[in-house]
């Protein structure tokens, strides 16, 4: 069975981090870029930032650049999220999902049609 388990939410106050983990299983994590996606509440869900280990590239909203940082483990099979200096605004539950290599070129990285797995939330609250 494919599995994408989101970790290490939590509450913290503005300024301070957290880090969130993505394990993947039940498919081939290299043929996959892994993303963030994050939905608060009365808003749509929106991509974070996203990382193809094929290649290197990365994707981060600008609302996020500078703040976030994404790596991967392909050893562990998981992709983190470093996220500093937290604002008020980041609350949301946080998903991971995955994107076949493969169609990244006919859609963007991190483009949110593109993800083929999603995992469950993890609530992230940030308290100013």
């Amino acid at each position: 069975d494919v599995q994408l388990q989101a970790f290490g939410g939590g509450l913290v106050r503005a300024g301070g981090s957290l880090r969130l983990s993505c394990a993947a299983s039940g498919f081939t994590f290299d043929d996959y870029a892994i993303g963030w996606f994050r939905q608060a509440p009365g808003k749509e869900r929106e991509r974070v930032s996203c990382i193809n280990s094929s290649d290197g590239s990365t994707y981060y909203a600008d609302s996020v650049k500078g703040r976030f940082t994404i790596s991967t483990d392909n050893a562990k099979n998981t992709v983190y999220l470093e996220m500093n200096s937290l604002k008020p605004e980041d609350t949301a539950v946080y998903y991971c999902a995955a994107q076949p290599t493969l169609i990244i070129g006919l859609l963007r990285l991190c483009d949110i049609y593109g993800m083929h797995y999603w995992g469950q939330g993890t609530l992230v609250t940030v308290s100013s």
